[in-house]
């Protein structure tokens, strides 16, 4: 976390530096771009509460983990679709889309505490899954199995449930789903297009 914000830091002082130039550049087109005397270069260089103000700014128009997890449901919920209608390509597909998206969400929020003040590793838990239920899901998709795709389904469902659970979440109760979530996505392998 701390590294990551170092590297957002780094990158933002490259970009105020690289932004300068461009406009000292064009505000004096043809000359080169040469450096100012001492006292005006402290003021192209922001002080750390400046760059802490950016940055701030920065993460509260990124995307919180709540977003990642509901685009989570979204290609989780048409994984089963696509599984139930044997339409193994887009199977793939989502299921490919779920694991990024999950990878997405743990980024976000590598580690969290929970109401007793423990730390989950949500790292820890993302790789467990993905070795497990994940690893079979796609194994039967791959196999172009139903019944085995059916079971993995089931199995993500119960581990994914166990970290809503582990992270104090108990609410977020999972089901198989009833109806897919892309109302505009075809799932049929056979469908021509147009219909």
């Amino acid at each position: 976390m701390i590294r990551t914000r170092i590297r957002t830091l780094a990158a933002l002082v490259v970009g105020i530096c690289l932004g300068a130039a461009i406009v000292a550049s064009i505000e004096s087109p043809g000359q080169p771009v040469r450096a100012q005397a001492s006292p005006a270069v402290p003021s192209a260089v922001p002080d750390a509460r400046t760059l802490a103000a950016a940055v701030e700014a920065i993460k509260g128009k990124l995307p919180d983990q709540a977003h990642a997890m509901q685009d989570v449901g979204y290609h989780f919920t048409n994984l089963w679709f696509a599984g139930q209608m044997q339409n193994w390509d887009l199977a793939n597909f989502y299921g490919s889309e779920t694991r990024s998206h999950l990878r997405w969400a743990v980024r976000i929020i590598p580690k969290r505490k929970d109401n007793a003040g423990r730390e989950i590793d949500l790292e820890a838990i993302l790789q467990a899954l993905e070795n497990t239920s994940l690893k079979s899901l796609q194994e039967a998709i791959a196999a172009k199995d139903k019944p085995a795709f059916e079971k993995a389904y089931r199995s993500t469902l119960e581990n994914c449930y166990a970290c809503h659970k582990a992270a104090d979440k108990p609410f977020i109760r999972l089901q198989v789903p009833t109806q897919p979530e892309a109302h505009i996505v075809n799932f049929d392998p056979r469908a021509d297009w147009p219909k």
